[in-house]
C-alpha cells in the first residue's frame, strides 16, 4: 500500500535531521525540500552547531512556522561526526525511521513516502538507499533493475570482490531506528566517510532496501565536507580502511588476502601520483597518520613502488593503447577485404 494513501495517524514517524554549522548559504533551501514531502509523519530537528552566520535565525524562521521542526543548539563547538551522533540521540522514541539530509544537500518531493514504503514492505531491511544527483552524473546506478531487496552480504561482497560501489551521501539513505537507538555512538566520530561505514556494519545482519529513483541531491561545493576529503583523498585510504576492518567479515581467508593486497597496491599507486604531482606537507602527514592508527604503518618501500608502477603505466598503457587500436584497425581492415572480395 502506497504511503499516500494511508492516514497521517497510520504513516510510521520518521525522524529527519540536519545537523549544520554555518549553513545559512543552502538551509533555506534543505528545510523547503523537507516541508515539501507528499508523506506527512515525520519530526524535523536541526542541530544548530554553535554557527556564526544567520543558520539560527533561518532555522527559527521555520521553526515558527511548523510545530513539526525543532531547533537545539549546542552548548560548545563539536565535530562534524560528533554533531551527527548528538542528533541522533535526539530522535522521538516513537520513531520507526530515521534521515539525514545534509544543510547542504536536498531531498525531493516523494523522497520519504518511497523509502518508508520499501522498508515497511520489507522488514529484513536494515536501511534504503536511492540513486541521487551529484554534480552531473547519477551515483548509486549499478544496481540491477528492478531489485527492491538486495542481500546486505552480497551487497558488500561485491565491493571487496568486484569493485563494486558503496556509495553515497549519507543525505540519501533512510535508516532503521532501532539499530540507531542499539548502537552509542552511531557513528564513528574518527572518519569523515563514517556514512559508507554504515553499509559495511549494519549490512552484515540486514538488507539493503534500494528505490530505482532519484531521491536527492548531493551538492558539491568548496565548503563542504565532501570537498576536505576529496583534497586528501580520503576515499583511497578508506578502501585500504574497509578491507582491513571489514574484509574479514565478508570474505574468506583466501578472498580477503587476495583483496588486501590488491587495496594496497592500489593505494600506494594513488599516493605515488600524489609524489609525483608534490603534493604538501599535511596530505602525507595525513596518509601516514591514518595507516598508523590503523595499525598497519606507512611504508616507504611501498610507496617507492607505487611511484614505480605509476611511471610504468604512464609510459606503457599508451603503448598497449596503441597497440589495441592498430588491431581494431588491422580487424576492420581485414573485414573490408573480405567483404569486398565476397562481392567480387
Amino acid at each position: 500500500m502506497s504511503s499516500n494513501s494511508i492516514t497521517i495517524s497510520q504513516q510510521p514517524l520518521v525522524s529527519v535531521l540536519t545537523p549544520v554549522y554555518n549553513g545559512e548559504r543552502y538551509l533555506a533551501e534543505c528545510i523547503e525540500s523537507v516541508l515539501a514531502q507528499t508523506y506527512q509523519n515525520w519530526e524535523y530537528i536541526i542541530v544548530n552547531n554553535c554557527s556564526t552566520d544567520r543558520t539560527l535565525a533561518i532555522a527559527a524562521e521555520y521553526a515558527r512556522r511548523d510545530s513539526r521542526i525543532r531547533i537545539v543548539t549546542n552548548s560548545e563547538f563539536v565535530s562534524a561526526p560528533r554533531n551527527h551522533n548528538l542528533a541522533l540521540a535526539m530522535i522521538s522514541p516513537l520513531s520507526k525511521y530515521c534521515k539525514f539530509v545534509q544543510a547542504d544537500d536536498l531531498i525531493f518531493p516523494t523522497c520519504l513516502a518511497e523509502m518508508v514504503e520499501v522498508a515497511e514492505a520489507h522488514p529484513s531491511v536494515g536501511l534504503v538507499n536511492s540513486y541521487q544527483i551529484r554534480g552531473r552524473r547519477v551515483w548509486c546506478d549499478g544496481l540491477p533493475y528492478p531489485s527492491t531487496v538486495i542481500p546486505g552480504r552480497d551487497y558488500c561482497r561485491r565491493f571487496f570482490l568486484d569493485g563494486g560501489a558503496v556509495e553515497g551521501s549519507i543525505s540519501g539513505f533512510l535508516l532503521r531506528a532501532d539499530l540507531v537507538r542499539c548502537r552509542n555512538p552511531f557513528l564513528n566520530e574518527k572518519y569523515l566517510f563514517n556514512d559508507t561505514e554504515l553499509f559495511f556494519s549494519i549490512l552484515q545482519d540486514h538488507d539493503l532496501g534500494f528505490v530505482h529513483q532519484v531521491l536527492s541531491l548531493w551538492r558539491i561545493h568548496d565548503e563542504a565536507l565532501s570537498s576536505f576529503a576529496q583534497r586528501h583523498d580520503q576515499w583511497e585510504f578508506a578502501v585500504v580502511y574497509f578491507t582491513k576492518i571489514y574484509g574479514p567479515i565478508y570474505l574468506t581467508p583466501e578472498e580477503f588476502q587476495q583483496c588486501w593486497e590488491k587495496s594496497l597496491r592500489k593505494y600506494y599507486r594513488h599516493l605515488g601520483h600524489r609524489l609525483l604531482q608534490l603534493r604538501e606537507r599535511a596530505y602525507w602527514e595525513y596518509h601516514r597518520k591514518m595507516m598508523e592508527e590503523l595499525g598497519v604503518g606507512f611504508s616507504r618501500l611501498r610507496l617507492l613502488e607505487g611511484v614505480i608502477d605509476e611511471v610504468a603505466g604512464r609510459i606503457f598503457e599508451p603503448i598497449k593503447a596503441t597497440g589495441r587500436m592498430l588491431g581494431s584497425i588491422r580487424t576492420n581492415r581485414s573485414r573490408i577485404g573480405s567483404r569486398v572480395e565476397r562481392r567480387a
